[in-house]
């Protein structure tokens, strides 16, 4: 299992878990997205091999539309975004 880590208590492996930015529910990483801020860009990008350098946040790619509403985008971020190119990242994840 890719980016699981060893929990030594049950002799299994634990996928690690992150927070979704839209419904706030805790779900495994692989089954979320992971948005990161581009500095270089000046731009959210989505992170589909979770690799890009930078701070990063979570979302399952059916709460866009909330984490949209909330504008929780940004605040997980720590950066000021523009919405209307959020909402255009987070239009084509739901596409």
């Amino acid at each position: 299992m890719v980016g699981a880590a060893w929990s030594g208590l049950d002799s299994q492996l634990v996928e690690p878990q992150r927070t979704c930015i839209g419904c706030r529910q805790r779900g495994d990483k692989s089954g979320l997205l992971r948005l990161v801020w581009s500095a270089a860009e000046g731009a959210v990008l989505v992170d589909v091999a979770a690799r890009l350098p930078g701070r990063g946040c979570y979302l399952h790619p059916s709460c866009a539309a909330v984490a949209l509403q909330r504008r929780a985008v940004g605040r997980a971020l720590k950066v000021g975004v523009d919405p209307e190119q959020v909402a255009l990242v987070l239009a084509e994840l739901t596409v």
